[in-house]
């Protein structure tokens, strides 16, 4: 089965008078799925920060590296990439498909921007299989049961969390989340996840007036987490090597990318 539920082409939600992070976000890595608004709040951040479209490619980059290895060497033929963002170039299921043709993806989202444009995600190989789910990171287990319409629960599968939980602002509800949908996932499974920090040693500083910034004049609220704070989301899981690192910097060729005030890791539950 090559594909499975599309969504409609229009969404009664969608509102472009408000800057929205998906457009913004695909205003920073040079896409062309966003409004004057989104353009607008988007320059004014960078103004404040001027890395955060070096944070934008990094993270982008951080899922290439880490779904090609997560398929290519460690046997993964099920992603479950919750907080799609809007479709850009190197997709999930197109870099998990094009090293493993029968790998199933399914994508969560409930940004009515991404909706629109989610027929494009539901491409697939003749062997594998696309799904998107629009639903609420903050309803785990809707997102588990919609998941196992098209995943074997029963066979490891990869959580991509890539920027995600910085829009959860309770940390404790931030933490059960992850915890609630590893559970769902058998031992062999992956959580990857990027999250936004204030830390000095990453160069964090500037985040703090940015995202102030984003709160009071774009949609949603964001915030960023210590290195403690997010450490603790991998809590009972084994990071894959180099561990929870700038996500520039995981697996990445030496010298290659700045280093930017975004974690990201990957790690395996026993």
């Amino acid at each position: 089965m090559s594909e499975s539920r599309r969504p409609s082409d229009e969404s009664p939600r969608l509102d472009t008078s408000v800057a929205h992070n998906a457009r913004v976000w695909n205003y920073w890595i040079g896409g062309k799925d966003n409004y004057a608004i989104d353009q607008a709040v988007g320059d004014q951040v960078a103004s404040m920060f001027p890395i955060i479209r070096e944070v934008a490619r990094a993270d982008r980059d951080f899922l290439g590296r880490a779904v090609h290895h997560l398929t290519a060497d460690r046997g993964v033929r099920q992603f479950l990439d919750i907080g799609t963002g809007l479709p850009t170039l190197d997709n999930t299921h197109e870099i998990a498909q094009r090293i493993a043709p029968e790998s199933r993806i399914v994508y969560v989202d409930n940004d009515p921007i991404v909706l629109v444009h989610a027929r494009t995600l539901l491409t697939s190989t003749p062997e594998g299989t696309t799904d998107y789910i629009d639903a609420d990171v903050h309803h785990p287990d809707a997102i588990v049961e919609g998941a196992a319409a098209t995943l074997d629960l029963g066979r490891p599968v990869a959580v991509m969390m890539l920027g995600i939980l910085n829009f959860v602002l309770d940390t404790k509800e931030a933490q059960d989340i992850v915890r609630r949908i590893m559970a769902a996932a058998p031992s062999g499974s992956f959580l990857v996840l990027t999250h936004p920090t204030t830390d000095a040693d990453l160069g964090g500083e500037g985040n703090i007036e940015a995202m102030k910034f984003w709160n009071e004049n774009a949609t949603p609220p964001i915030t960023a987490r210590t290195r403690a704070e997010i450490e603790a989301f991998f809590d009972g899981l084994e990071f894959v090597t180099p561990g929870l690192v700038s996500c520039s910097q995981w697996r990445s060729e030496p010298g290659s990318a700045p280093t930017v005030p975004q974690f990201g890791a990957v790690a395996v539950k026993p």
